[in-house]
């Protein structure tokens, strides 16, 4: 990613005129050229069309590219790098609304490809970055990149053991403390429901809780908890085939924490930062947790398993116990947590829970900065007698009443977690479809907004 935004460069540039459908029409106004290729192309600047205008050699002239009706929408630069021949580009009209600094990091996210097992041909264009800040926008681009490139890869590539060793790459980069209990390990270390739901795994791929520290001590404590299964067959409650499909993308949470967490460090923000990672394969084996089976819980509340397939929440119940008892200024959980989301709001908008007006307010305002959607859904709090259980404490599957299952798995989490400011988000981390900017596959949603609410509320 660090090479398809540059500082400086000395060869050939293309300049590139994001230009609003006004704008459009008239620059092809003052050029019959242009306006020639542009009607044969049908190019009237709508939000996303570009238009390759060769110099009269037949050399790269200059590329217009639509805007459409909305100046602040930075989606269309997101686009660009798609419909560019490779090369090296400079943006020579833009919006005033649109900074250097926004243009410079959706041209290095929607440069974004996954060649690990199938390598592109060709090379990507680039852009010489004028007036933006280059070395943020690579860190966040980067961070972006890391989480999609952790859910597209598959399950045999992406165990347990691999997050460890992402964590300690990004710990041993930013001087950070790490610390990892794996296995019986959990047990003795009190992460109880973990255990539970990843004992069933081969014991190569042996559940793990995976705990990062970082910042002075004297600084507000930011607490970052994702949820990390690296394939969910659905336990002895197990998914249909098409249901099961996708499931390496259920350590999306854990992938979403560790990134936002490493542009925290990389920015060397004023805070201290915790993040809580389970990690667990939810597989079927004899030792599998059983529906009906009761587990403890970190918290010591007891948790009768009632679908084995609402694994998430047992060991998110664990990791945001362990976030309690660090006393965080803030604690935000992520997690690919339930269907019920994606029902309600479809896979590009993530729902997010807190009942705090202030934090919710926050995220709203740096959502909408950095043109990364999310939207509140309420904890709604008459469905939570549907998590009572008969013969334990609570339960993991609600009665059917509640209907409202990304509610409902909200409140259970609630139980859990810290009674400071919290936020927890049910993410989908994937595009079902590909288009301009965003591929098909893993997609980093939410940590971007989420970035820019710490750094505004702990400046």
């Amino acid at each position: 990613m660090s090479d398809v935004i540059l500082e400086t460069w000395d060869g050939p540039v293309t300049p590139v005129h994001a230009l609003s459908e006004a704008g459009c029409a008239a620059a092809l106004d003052a050029d019959a050229f242009a306006a020639a290729l542009a009607k044969s192309a049908e190019f009237k600047g709508k939000a996303g069309q570009v238009l390759l205008v060769p110099a009269a050699d037949g050399t790269p002239g200059r590329v217009l590219m639509g805007l459409g009706p909305n100046p602040n929408d930075t989606g269309p630069f997101r686009g660009l790098p798609a419909k560019l021949p490779t090369g090296v580009y400079r943006i020579a009209e833009s919006p005033e609304e649109i900074s250097a600094d926004q243009i410079a990091l959706a041209f290095a996210l929607g440069s974004y490809r996954f060649d690990r097992y199938k390598p592109a041909k060709g090379e990507r264009p680039r852009l010489l970055a004028e007036g933006a800040d280059v070395a943020e926008a690579r860190q966040i681009a980067h961070a972006c990149a890391l989480a999609r490139d952790m859910v597209n890869t598959p399950a045999n590539d992406m165990g347990p053991r691999q997050i460890e060793s992402i964590a300690r790459e990004i710990a041993e980069q930013h001087a950070a403390q790490i610390t990892v209990i794996e296995g019986e390990g959990l047990l003795e270390a009190n992460y109880p429901a973990v255990h539970a739901v990843g004992r069933a795994a081969d014991p190569h791929r042996a559940p793990r809780f995976i705990e990062i520290s970082w910042g002075a001590s004297d600084k507000p404590l930011v607490c970052l908890v994702g949820k990390g299964v690296v394939f969910d067959t659905g336990g002895l409650d197990i998914k249909p085939s098409a249901g099961m499909r996708n499931m390496k993308k259920d350590m999306g949470g854990a992938a979403h924490a560790l990134a936002l967490g490493r542009m925290v460090m990389a920015a060397r923000l004023p805070v201290r930062l915790s993040v809580l990672l389970p990690v667990v394969e939810n597989a079927i084996s004899g030792d599998a947790m059983r529906p009906g089976d009761i587990l403890a819980s970190r918290k010591g509340l007891s948790i009768e398993v009632g679908n084995t397939d609402a694994e998430g929440r047992l060991i998110l119940a664990d990791a945001l116990t362990r976030a309690c008892e660090l006393e965080p200024a803030l604690t935000i959980d992520m997690a690919t947590l339930t269907g019920a989301a994606r029902i309600a709001l479809g896979p590009q908008l993530p729902p997010y829970f807190t009942d705090d007006d202030e934090l919710a307010g926050q995220i709203e305002a740096a959502a909408r900065s950095e043109n990364d959607p999310v939207w509140r859904l309420p904890l709604w709090k008459p469905y939570a007698d549907a998590l009572d259980s008969d013969v334990a404490e609570i339960k993991n599957d609600p009665d059917g009443w509640a209907q409202a299952g990304s509610v409902t798995a909200a409140l259970f989490l609630q139980r859990f977690a810290p009674k400071g400011p919290w936020v927890h988000l049910d993410i989908f981390a994937w595009n079902p479809r590909g288009r301009p900017g965003f591929p098909s596959g893993g997609e980093a949603q939410a940590i971007r907004g989420l970035y820019r609410m710490i750094r505004e509320r702990f400046a």
